[in-house]
């Protein structure tokens, strides 16, 4: 396999205005050929679908190659594939959907790793149906999230089991595997938020047991659009839709209103930009994404290895968890300053990162903002060793 870093970093007219971008979290820069297939869509003549000329089969054309892009990525049906405007307006309306018809006494199960976005919608529609919500606990020393414990959160009473695939903010990956087994086992829908490990790790609906995946294009420098991936597209037509045409079936039954054509031909064009990572493997879309994705993979295993091994070495420095499967991203605190002003002092140095030091998600479960904060960062696609190197040597200076 061949990840040059070189040529990727070619590829993103972004990384020419000298910044150590290390934000991927909130979602990596944009490849050219992106941008490229987002304003080449916006110059051509697009129209509603339905229509027998040019401009509405075109539009159809853009929509039905975003859901076959989708469907390569996590391994599913493109009858399964939903595209809306990001997870948390997707995850709402699958909440709803899936919410309808549950009655006092029924139990969902989240965990304290999830993100906002996949926890909220499923409180709410908890909230109003009575039904009883469970909690599945991180370890505070590892930020793990134990599949152990699921054998006594999820019963015979749970309707669904919403778990992340990855923290974006500690880059724990649990094991979906034997959490999915006990779900199933139990006649549990299990809901997987893949959004932050989609850039860094070869997906499989099927193998990890999930019912639905959700991804986020602008994860992997896509444009701002997202998907709900369905094992099984026959469950769809057992959902109540959310569309406004009464003629909608598959997935057009969760999709409301009209699609961003141009964005959907972006997405299309990242999907295509993640299948390339590696330039050396052949064969469908499918298999070339699988191997690119390994093949990063590794690469950023190294430096992520490297940047947590150095940062323990700098006693003022505490970084946050130690799982054993993780994606490139990584949280710390720095003794004596607040997250806000550390994140201050790397931006003067030309590094961007951020400061979460608002007590929600893993970071309110862990405590964090009763030391000022915790300063989050991520590797991408692009991210060299000199730029690792940079980030140490920032955070080294902090003491002082």
């Amino acid at each position: 396999m061949a990840f040059d870093v070189a040529r990727i970093r070619g590829l993103f007219p972004a990384l020419g205005d000298g910044w150590v971008h290390l934000d991927s979290p909130a979602g990596m820069q944009v490849p050219e050929q992106v941008a490229t297939a987002v304003s080449t869509a916006l110059r051509a003549p697009v129209s509603g679908p339905g229509g027998v000329f040019p401009a509405s089969q075109r539009a159809e054309a853009i929509v039905d190659a975003a859901r076959r892009a989708v469907a390569d990525l996590v391994g599913c049906d493109p009858a399964g594939v939903v595209l809306g405007p990001n997870n948390a307006v997707l995850l709402a309306r699958l909440a709803e959907a899936l919410g309808d018809g549950w009655l006092i006494g029924d139990e969902i199960v989240l965990s304290r790793l999830d993100h906002q976005a996949n926890t909220a919608p499923w409180l709410r529609v908890a909230q109003r149906a009575g039904a009883t919500v469970r909690w599945a606990e991180i370890d505070i020393e590892t930020c793990e999230l134990p599949a152990w414990q699921y054998e006594n959160l999820v019963s015979h009473r749970t309707k669904v089991v919403a778990v992340t695939a990855a923290s974006g903010a500690v880059g724990t990956r649990p094991d979906l595997n034997k959490i999915a087994d006990v779900a199933k086992a139990n006649g549990a829908c299990v809901v997987v938020d893949a959004s932050s490990s989609a850039p860094f790790v070869p997906l499989d609906i099927h193998a990890i047991g999930a019912d639905v995946v959700t991804v986020s294009a602008s994860a992997w420098g896509g444009p701002a659009v997202a998907a709900l991936a369905f094992a099984d597209p026959a469950m769809l037509d057992r959902l109540p839709a959310s569309s406004l045409d009464p003629r909608a079936h598959g997935p057009e039954r969760l999709e409301l209103g009209p699609h961003a054509y141009p964005l959907l031909a972006g997405l299309v064009a990242s999907v295509d930009y993640l299948a390339m990572l590696d330039d050396a493997p052949t064969g469908t879309r499918r298999e070339r994404l699988i191997t690119s994705l390994s093949s990063a993979k590794s690469y950023q295993a190294g430096l992520l290895s490297r940047l947590i091994g150095d940062l323990r070495g700098q006693r003022h420095v505490m970084v946050i968890g130690d799982a054993m499967r993780r994606i490139p991203a990584l949280a710390f605190t720095v003794t004596d300053m607040k997250a806000q002003d550390a994140v201050v002092r790397l931006a003067e140095r030309g590094i961007c990162a951020f400061a979460d030091d608002v007590p929600s998600g893993v970071f309110a479960t862990l405590g964090v903002g009763e030391v000022g904060g915790a300063v989050r960062v991520g590797l991408a696609h692009y991210t060299n060793a000199v730029e690792v190197d940079q980030l140490i040597e920032a955070i080294a200076a902090l003491r002082t």
